[in-house]
């Protein structure tokens, strides 16, 4: 007998049919024996429609009654799971993440975990009972609600698998495991059958939709096993562990793409040393995540400065840099939107040099531009036009030989 967390996304539970699915999968795991933690998210599009109802009324509207508003998606799904279990004559209880004692810092839209009371969920575990929890959503230490940032109920359910010290955690998604690359978009992409926490932590901060980063964070922090699988189909998904099996000749294990990239430039900056802190500095208050960087010196010794960010925050990153223009002594800003970030990632990219140089060899035969690269030890990303990602994307996993009819599973 042991502790399972299971963590149903808003596909699977799309639909009362959906949801009757979800609670016979919770019911096997609870009949071999072990104890059951179900995370869930919003059923189907609730969240996309509640985001579009607010925007209706309002083209910005507060963070807080933002919080306060999407919070209730995940509340309508733990009701109607715990419902359905009950129905069946297994006893549930449900919880929302403030229910089950998930405190976060106090950031409206993007707050992190910081803490979890296990007691009222070890409660009712003791009690025989299955628990299911609101994803996504926790309270802060001034007692406001918040939520996590998209795919945040895969954070809740690792977060709650580590302090719980589960034996497992099984991530419930519309895929059967985690692919080489997107599977809608790439034909041939391939499942892996497993993946270290170092190689899938790269590819979720990439633009691999199919898990969050902070999931993988905590998974890796707190060594919990994680297995990504489908809800729907009967089968063995993806293993996601510290030193994953690898395969032969495999030096890239998977190609990610994220489109709405902008790339901002601060050009003539006149004192590099103290504006080059106090840019980001800014942006990090404001909760702005930055990813590539690249700075230049000229000739006049002024500095410049540019630097990528999600279209969503370009006009905030504007606003923030024009009210600082005297104290940041810059000339100008400029911005280009309509980006995307190709990425590579593999552990076996450490000890092959020369891979970063097939990547631009396939991506100048296809006439693609690059405009900004980022390395590190496991992966290689480049900015390109949004309007290639997806050639990209495709040259790049034929090339790496990660397509199903070219390697045996």
């Amino acid at each position: 007998m042991g502790l399972i967390v299971q963590k149903f996304g808003g596909t699977s539970v799309g639909s009362v049919d959906h949801i009757q699915n979800v609670a016979n999968r919770v019911i096997e795991e609870k009949n071999n024996g072990n104890d059951i933690v179900v995370v869930v998210s919003a059923m189907g599009k609730t969240t996309d429609q509640l985001v579009g109802m607010a925007k209706e009324l309002s083209p910005a509207p507060s963070k807080r009654e933002m919080d306060m508003l999407l919070s209730t998606g995940e509340q309508v799904t733990i009701s109607l799971l715990t419902i359905a279990l009950n129905s069946k004559g297994y006893e549930a209880t449900s919880y929302t993440g403030w229910q089950a004692g998930i405190k976060t810092e106090s950031v409206h839209g993007d707050a992190r975990i910081t803490d979890i009371d296990t007691k009222p969920v070890s409660q009712e575990l003791k009690k025989g009972r299955i628990v299911i929890v609101a994803g996504f959503q926790g309270l802060s230490e001034t007692g406001q609600i918040t939520t996590l940032g998209r795919g945040g109920s895969d954070t809740t359910a690792v977060a709650l698998a580590a302090v719980l010290k589960a034996d497992k955690c099984d991530i419930y998604t519309d895929v059967t495991g985690v692919f080489t690359t997107d599977p809608r978009y790439i034909k041939n992409a391939r499942k892996l059958p497993s993946i270290s926490y170092d190689e899938m932590l790269e590819l979720a901060n990439l633009g691999a939709g199919v898990l969050h980063p902070r999931a993988v964070e905590f998974a890796k922090n707190y060594n919990v096993k994680l297995e990504v699988r489908s809800s729907m189909e009967r089968e063995e998904g993806t293993i996601i562990e510290e030193v994953a099996e690898m395969e032969e000749n495999l030096v890239v294990r998977g190609v990610a793409f994220e489109d709405d990239i902008t790339r901002v430039s601060v050009l003539g900056i006149k004192d590099p040393l103290i504006s080059l802190s106090s840019i980001f500095s800014l942006l990090a208050k404001e909760h702005i995540n930055v990813d590539i960087i690249i700075q230049s010196i000229t000739d006049d010794k002024s500095s410049g400065l540019s630097f990528s960010i999600k279209n969503q925050d370009l006009t905030e990153t504007v606003k923030i840099l024009e009210k600082n223009r005297e104290a940041l002594s810059y000339d100008q800003i400029e911005w280009e939107s309509q980006l995307a970030k190709i990425s590579i990632v593999g552990s076996g990219m450490i000890s092959n040099p020369g891979v970063a140089a097939e990547m631009f060899n396939v991506l100048a035969a296809n006439n693609i531009v690059v405009k900004m690269v980022s390395t590190s030890e496991i992966k290689v990303s480049a900015v390109i036009d949004q309007a290639h990602m997806l050639n990209a994307a495709q040259a790049l996993h034929q090339t790496f030989n990660l397509a199903g009819d070219l390697i045996k599973n």
